[in-house]
């Protein structure tokens, strides 16, 4: 019987990661970003952070990246997909070219993804 629970268990995660479909999003510079966020934002930004934000119309998904040594850092979404009950989102933090490690101003990466609202729970891989 204990078997067949971890049986059952696996099966319901591995239904969880069903792909229903690609989210369209746009990738937000700073002055796209809404006050009340972009305010959030700057109190977080010096650590690592994962946030979801919504104005009932849109959902904005936030990765920071925490403090890096140099700028020139970029941001990559791999995946923004929805599932039966979740939105996967899967971003990378991009290392700086040669030339941009030699500015030895820190820098803290974040991307602002902006989507279409949904209900679904915000997953972050």
């Amino acid at each position: 019987m204990f078997g067949i629970f971890l049986l059952g268990g696996c099966t319901l995660l591995s239904e969880e990661k069903i792909k229903l479909r690609d989210l369209d999003f746009t990738v937000l510079g700073e002055e796209k970003i809404p006050e009340q966020l972009r305010d959030i934002i700057d109190e977080k930004k010096a650590q690592p952070f994962q946030i979801t934000y919504t104005d009932n119309v849109n959902l904005y998904i936030c990765i920071g990246y925490g403090e890096q040594e140099t700028g020139g850092y970029s941001i990559a979404v791999n995946e923004l997909y929805l599932t039966d009950t979740n939105i996967i989102v899967n971003a990378s933090l991009l290392g700086p070219e040669a030339s941009d490690r030699e500015s030895p101003a820190p820098s803290c990466p974040y991307i602002v993804i902006k989507t279409e609202y949904l209900e679904q729970t915000v997953t972050f891989e």
